[in-house]
């Protein structure tokens, strides 16, 4: 009987390490499966990030690929003022040179004139209110006629031009008589260098 006990005893023994092991056991699962669960959904994002970012850098490194080439384009694009062969003339004798020049594109755009009124250094103009001692300014307001067509090749020409200009306002009116003729309201400003 006594060997029983101790056999009882053995066996009550491992019973309960068996039970405190199984105890331990699942107690460390429940605490292990969330934290593997959670290391594996921090893999994946980190995995998405990753790519996030490349996808991000190579957006980042296009986009600053296309400024440099525009900021390139832009500055050759940048037009120099008009500048007169000589010195000291009056506003009406520099613009006449340069309007000439516009006129030559209306001319080889078959772009007719029909009226153009003159204003000298405007007083809005902020040349005219800034420098005035540096640059000959004249708004000019003109109204012109041709098609469409002509029209367009007239302004993609004037965009082309070498001196600076502002196109301050074009107001576009079909031709009652034939809708493909426009009459055109265009107003602009011219500049040139003292």
């Amino acid at each position: 009987m006594h060997e029983i006990e101790i056999y009882y005893k053995k066996f009550k023994s491992v019973i309960l390490i068996l039970i405190l092991t199984l105890f331990v056991f699942v107690f460390i699962i429940n605490k292990l499966i969330p934290m593997v669960s959670s290391i594996f959904k921090i893999s994946g994002e980190y995995s998405k990030a990753q790519k996030s970012l490349g996808d991000k850098e190579r957006t980042l490194a296009n986009l600053k690929e296309t400024a440099a080439k525009s900021q390139n384009e832009n500055q050759d694009q940048i037009k120099a003022f008009f500048r007169p062969i000589e010195q000291g003339m009056d506003t009406e004798s520099v613009i006449a040179n340069e309007f000439a020049e516009i006129l030559v594109l209306m001319r080889e755009n078959s772009v007719r004139t029909r009226s153009i009124k003159y204003e000298y250094d405007p007083k809005d103009d902020n040349f005219v209110k800034n420098v005035p001692d540096k640059y000959n300014v004249a708004k000019l307001d003109a109204e012109m006629v041709g098609t469409y067509k002509d029209f367009e090749n007239f302004l993609k020409e004037l965009y082309k031009h070498e001196h600076f200009l502002d196109i301050s306002q074009i107001e576009i009116i079909p031709y009652q008589k034939d809708k493909k003729i426009l009459i055109i309201s265009f107003q602009m400003k011219l500049y040139a260098q003292k």
